[in-house]
């Protein structure tokens, strides 16, 4: 399956967090990290003229932003181009 996003959406592809432990060793799921932010890696741009992100680039976006799809194994978001908070540089 092949995802084009339109108007101004963004398909980026989810980077998994390493998990979490608690001191004694116990790991948290995902659902009680305290991540404020989910981070991702560009797949594909929409149709709009114009983005501040391209190809390739790793992002964070807002939590509750998107909608995820998954193809295959893998795990995406479709967000808005307004939901992406940041362009990581390393």
């Amino acid at each position: 399956m092949k995802v084009k996003p339109l108007g101004n959406r963004v398909l980026v592809k989810k980077i998994e967090q390493e998990e979490r432990r608690t001191p004694g060793g116990i790991v948290l799921p995902e659902s009680v990290k305290d991540e404020k932010a989910i981070r991702g890696q560009v797949v594909a741009l929409g149709t709009a003229d114009k983005f501040d992100v391209k190809e390739g680039d790793k992002v964070l976006i807002s939590a509750y932003a998107g909608t995820e799809i998954r193809m295959g194994e893998e795990k995406y978001l479709l967000v808005k181009s307004n939901d992406i908070l940041a362009v990581i540089e390393e």
